[in-house]
């Protein structure tokens, strides 16, 4: 996964309602009813369908730290999948999304002005259209460069033009480089 589908995952997993299973036991179990069968859930987790079957039943009360991690991430993955619908309708159609950063903007503007890209720590709050196309972008399966190109596109028009009141002859905007990026909605 790229930066931004991962801050697109922490930020669904923050809309949790409940807690998902912590025990071995009840995340295996988890699984299976999510997955259907034993063989779908030792290809996630690259064990052996022996190995799940163990885990469920409790003959193994523990799991590699490389395993249990990757049986956590599984679970959290597929936990309370209406909850993150809904919130990301909800964001998609009224609340938009804040995207907090530190990267290198480029763009490219009029002659006479600087396009020299530089490091930038923004908090902006992008309207609903801006949410809804990188959820669109995400679930089309859309390459980590196109979805950084849309948020770019929602930083240009609410930060650097200030919604068409300051810097009208900026053309492209693009994020370079991210040194980090948190999404909230």
């Amino acid at each position: 996964m790229g930066e931004i589908e991962d801050a697109i995952e922490r930020a669904d997993r923050e809309a949790f309602t409940r807690e998902p299973p912590k025990t071995l036991k009840g995340q295996i179990r988890y699984l299976l009813k999510q997955m259907g069968s034993t063989k779908a859930v030792a290809e996630e987790i690259g064990v052996t369908a022996d190995s799940v079957n163990r885990y469920r039943r409790g003959a193994r009360k523990h799991a590699r730290a490389d395993i249990a991690a990757k049986i956590d991430d599984a679970v959290r993955q597929r936990w309370q999948p209406q909850v993150r619908k809904r919130r990301q309708r909800q964001a998609a159609t009224t609340g938009g999304i804040t995207v907090e950063t530190r990267a290198r903007f480029g763009y490219t503007a009029p002659i006479g002005t600087t396009d020299d890209g530089r490091f930038r720590r923004l908090t902006v709050h992008l309207p609903p259209a801006y949410a809804q196309r990188l959820f669109d972008a995400r679930d089309a399966g859309a390459s980590e460069q196109q979805m950084r190109q849309v948020i770019a596109d929602g930083f240009k028009e609410v930060y650097f033009q200030d919604s068409g009141a300051r810097a009208t002859g900026l053309s492209d905007v693009a994020i370079n480089d991210i040194d980090y990026l948190e999404l909230d909605f």
